[in-house]
């Protein structure tokens, strides 16, 4: 057996595909604030490999409309601030722990412009990314048309989304070997 089709039925998998529908639709907001995603993805199960899911995620998100992705985008904090006792944002934005004080202040001004400019939240795909290349990334992008934008942002959070659902698998079969 691969790596790869064993990680396609996993123990977490199973969870998800059998959870109550009022615990999946909670477990998948935490991974996306956007409800018409989450529901997406409900009337995919049960999926067969972890791969499915993602693709269903994927579809999910090409179908959101704007509306829908401003309600995904809410459920993510700036950059450089994330929400308290929260360990997803803190875990995702880890790049700017330890930046120094110079670096937060210019990504506050830069996210101050980015809302100013495009009306919502700086959204990037933060993990394994340090400060500096999030703060290169916004200099970057408040350049984009709003049409343009809107799209990066669709893929950042089809990127955040992909790990936020690994995890949501993989911790379930922690939880289970903990059992």
């Amino acid at each position: 057996m691969t790596s790869r089709s064993s990680r396609s039925s996993t123990p977490g998998l199973a969870r998800l595909n059998t959870l109550e529908e009022h615990a999946a639709t909670a477990a998948l907001h935490e991974v996306c604030a956007s409800a018409e995603w989450g529901r997406g993805l409900l009337s995919g199960r049960p999926y067969a490999t972890v791969e499915d899911l993602f693709a269903a995620s994927d579809a999910a998100m090409a179908e959101l409309t704007a509306g829908d992705l401003a309600e995904a985008m809410a459920g993510h904090p700036p950059i450089g601030r994330p929400k308290p006792g929260d360990p997803t944002s803190a875990r995702e934005q880890r790049g700017m722990a330890g930046a120094s004080d110079a670096l937060k202040a210019e990504m506050l001004e830069l996210n101050l412009a980015y809302q100013e400019k495009f009306g919502h939240v700086f959204l990037i795909c933060a993990t394994g990314r340090t400060g500096e290349q999030m703060r290169d990334a916004v200099r970057d992008r408040l350049g984009n048309a709003p049409e343009r934008e809107r799209e990066i942002v669709r893929t950042e959070l089809g990127k955040i989304n992909r790990i936020r659902l690994a995890r949501l698998v993989e911790a379930d079969v922690e939880e289970e070997a903990r059992s």
